[in-house]
């Protein structure tokens, strides 16, 4: 079983940027589908980004589309979110996930998550 574990979250103003990781634990890491999520205070958990294990494919929610970018190497089985002109509407928690396909579903595995909090 892969085991994943995010870090970068953080207190940023509006217009900020961050950059979230996630380490995976576990000899497959490479041949999995690796996806962000995130859940914001009161709303339920909804889907960010995806990258293929190649890394050459990806998928974004519309609500980031030209503000995050995600990438991964499978060398350090870590996969990133870059987090650009940040909006209080970002603040949640974000989750690392695992999965077969890009539309992430379903969902192999989940991190514990990282929190990001976007003051206006």
């Amino acid at each position: 079983q892969v085991r994943l574990k995010e870090s970068g979250g953080g207190l940023v103003q509006a217009g900020g940027s961050l950059r979230l990781s996630c380490v995976a634990s576990g000899r497959t890491f490479s041949t999995y589908v690796m996806g962000w999520f995130r859940q914001a205070p009161g709303k339920g958990r909804e889907f960010v980004a995806a990258i293929t294990w190649s890394g050459y494919s990806t998928y974004y929610a519309d609500s980031v589309k030209g503000r995050f970018t995600i990438s991964r190497d499978n060398a350090k089985n870590t996969v990133w979110l870059q987090v650009n002109s940040l909006e209080p509407e970002d603040t949640a928690v974000y989750y690392c996930a695992l999965g077969t396909n890009l539309r992430m579903n379903p969902v192999n595995s989940w991190g514990q998550g990282t929190q990001v909090t976007v003051s206006s």
